[in-house]
């Protein structure tokens, strides 16, 4: 008997486009904060993702760290290298599931508007400077900037950006706070951000509850990525070697998959083969176990995916192990490693410095951000010189060290001994 050719299922194998009753539905939006016209020619979360791309912060992207700092090599990635390939997954994850594919992509180009200079170890140093006005917070960092530091409209600041495009940027790793109005275990030590939780008071975002599946989506799609591209840049800058991951189970596996059909590959192809096996095996088993899942809870609208008790989006048990191995190796032979450590070191040298001088003179900020400063009282001049900071790239925050003292830290930083040069031929 021939295989039945229609419905959602043949529509999956052929990679086309259907809509789920649980997708979020643009139509039924709960609109902007500030109201807005409505465009002829694109939905709202279409003109949210292009307000994105448009933006100060997603072009600033382009020379923010992801792991090694930018002018390390051609060919590693940056931070805004990593959200397109997020956004790629994304993108994947709701068209196989049957989701807003542009929400999806919204929430994945701008989830990590937030991060500052020099990747995580802007946001620690931040974080540690800012400790008696509540911390520092990428994922906060990133609601200020769509919906208050981005100044480009006539009729309001930030981005001005639906309901459900805020929620998922605030809530794509699950909810803040626990049904009883507790925060979360994530949050329980040092409260939930003061940037969202004001925001919140203007615009509830429901945070009690879990995130639409896009921004579930969205945030598998973000472990995916840098799953793959850490291995990938790792392996490319000589910080372990294919020998090594034999360690990760899951990966032991894949290399003997490649083996047995390429033998005697040449490495730079064989760790791309790597690389997208882990892609595609994590995507196919998102997949799989997002369908079951769905199919349990049998959802009829997208508030049944926000009240549901655990996410919809997700990997299955044996995946997550594989997802928590590949991080746990990459801790300990990638983050850790004694090279980018000491880089971290020298780029916590200049944040903290930068900090320190535009806290005590205000006025070493260009005019814009120290309008207004003049006698404000401690906390507000620290909130204000953290976004100043959190916004530079790079490249920025080392030019403005250079300015304001007698010498920088020197950033460049390359492995002695590579088993594959920085940049393909």
């Amino acid at each position: 008997m021939q295989a039945d050719e229609t419905g959602p299922g043949a529509a999956r194998r052929r990679g086309e486009r259907w809509r789920a009753p649980y997708a979020t539905d643009p139509a039924a939006t709960r609109g902007r904060l500030i109201p807005e016209a409505i465009s002829p020619t694109r939905s709202d979360f279409q003109r949210d993702r292009d307000r994105i791309i448009h933006s100060s912060a997603f072009r600033r992207l382009k020379h923010k760290t992801q792991v090694f700092v930018h002018h390390e090599g051609d060919h590693y990635r940056t931070r805004l290298t990593h959200t397109l390939e997020v956004s790629q997954i994304a993108r994947a994850l709701a068209r196989a599931l049957g989701l807003d594919e542009d929400l999806a992509e919204a929430l994945a180009l701008s989830h990590d508007l937030g991060h500052t200079c020099f990747g995580h170890t802007g946001e620690d140093t931040l974080d540690a400077c800012l400790a008696d006005q509540g911390g520092f917070d990428h994922n906060a960092q990133a609601l200020r900037i769509v919906t208050r530091l981005e100044r480009r409209y006539a009729g309001f600041d930030g981005l001005n950006l639906a309901w459900e495009t805020l929620e998922g940027l605030v809530k794509h790793n699950g909810p803040l706070l626990e049904p009883d109005g507790r925060p979360t275990r994530r949050w329980a030590g040092r409260g939930i951000p003061a940037a969202i939780l004001e925001y919140n008071a203007l615009n509830d975002l429901e945070l009690d509850r879990f995130a639409g599946p896009e921004a579930q989506a969205a945030a598998l799609a973000d472990d995916i990525a840098y799953d793959s591209h850490d291995l990938d840049d790792g392996l490319r800058a000589g910080l372990f070697d294919l020998a090594d991951l034999a360690a990760v189970p899951f990966l032991r596996s894949l290399l003997d998959e490649i083996e047995g059909l390429y033998p005697s590959l040449e490495p730079s192809r064989r760790i791309h083969e790597l690389a997208r096996r882990v892609i595609t095996r994590f995507v196919e088993d998102v997949i799989t176990e997002s369908t079951r899942r769905l199919a349990a809870l049998n959802p009829r609208t997208v508030a049944d995916i926000r009240a549901a008790q655990a996410p919809v989006v997700a990997f299955s048990a044996a995946i997550a192990e594989a997802d928590a191995a590949i991080k746990a190796f990459l801790f300990a032979r990638m983050y850790r490693h004694p090279g980018v450590l000491a880089v971290r070191a020298k780029a916590n040298t200049i944040v903290s410095d930068l900090f320190d001088r535009f806290t005590a003179e205000p006025g070493a900020m260009p005019a814009e951000w120290s309008a207004g400063l003049d006698g404000a009282e401690p906390g507000r001049v620290a909130r204000r010189v953290a976004d100043y900071i959190a916004g530079m790239t790079d490249t920025y925050a080392v030019l403005a060290h250079r300015r304001l003292f007698a010498t920088t830290p020197d950033l460049h930083w390359s492995p002695g001994d590579r088993s594959l040069p920085l940049t393909d031929p």
